[in-house]
Parts: structure tokens; C-alpha cells; sequence
């Protein structure tokens, strides 16, 4: 991973709606469970995509993302997301992701992230929020 800091952990359950009829997971469906993890990561940090929208006039959107698929998940199986910052920008920041099952990666996704406001612009991330979301996995 690194620079080896301890990444956040995000557990969910692999349900029937996230598989196909085989019982395997959908491939658009790591997007959502990563989604969530970066979610609980950043509102365990104070960072809430409603606080931030509030405070600031702000959200977060994916502005790129590369995702790697090392194995199937399938019906039922329990699955780590670990969530970590690896760069912060005057308007955008980039998170490490990865999806467990045990000890065994199987999904990997470098997501880039943008501030925008109400209209689309990009945005600086105030300080205060930036000093937070440093600490992301850290």
C-alpha cells in the first residue's frame, strides 16, 4: 500500500441483489460497496457529504476512477473495504481502495475525487476539511 498507514475498514455482506444469477457479484456493484466505505471512511473523520454540503456549499464527486478486479465475490460472503488518502489537492483528492474477502484481495480502485459547487465548478477544499481527510487511513 505504500507509505503504509493503517487504511480505514468498511465491513458489508455480499446480499442477492448485488449478484447475478451464477451468484456473482456484478461488476458495477464494487463501485457501490467502495461508494459506501469512502462514505462511512470520510463521516467517521467528521466529513460528511451532507456537512460538507451544508457548511461550504460543497459535494464530492468522482471525477476518475481505475478500478482492478482480482476475483469474483459471491452470494454471502463477507467483504473488507479498506479506504486510504494517498494525495490531496487544492480541489480534488485521490483514495486507495481495496476489497477484501478474508486476507485476499480481490478488487483494487484508485478513485479521484473533485469539489464542486451548485453549478458544477470546481472548488477549493477549505483547509479545515483537507487537514481531515488527511487523516483518512492514517
Amino acid at each position: 500500500m505504500g507509505d503504509g498507514g493503517e487504511m480505514n475498514t468498511f465491513n458489508c455482506r455480499v446480499y442477492y441483489e448485488d449478484t447475478d444469477a451464477a451468484g456473482i457479484v456484478y461488476y458495477a456493484n464494487y463501485l457501490k460497496f467502495t461508494e459506501r466505505a469512502r462514505t462511512e471512511a470520510l463521516r467517521d473523520l467528521g466529513v460528511s457529504q451532507s456537512f460538507v454540503q451544508k457548511e461550504y456549499g460543497l459535494v464530492f464527486v468522482v471525477k476518475k476512477i481505475l478500478a482492478e478486479y482480482c476475483m469474483p465475490a459471491k452470494l454471502d460472503d463477507l467483504l473488507k473495504i479498506k479506504t486510504m488518502t494517498r494525495k490531496i489537492g487544492k480541489v480534488s483528492f485521490q483514495v486507495e481502495q481495496e476489497i477484501y474477502i478474508g486476507e485476499k484481495k480481490i478488487f483494487k480502485a484508485e478513485v479521484k475525487l473533485g469539489a464542486i459547487d451548485p453549478q458544477g465548478k470546481l472548488r477549493k477544499i477549505p483547509v479545515s476539511i483537507k487537514d481531515k481527510i488527511g487523516l483518512l487511513g492514517k
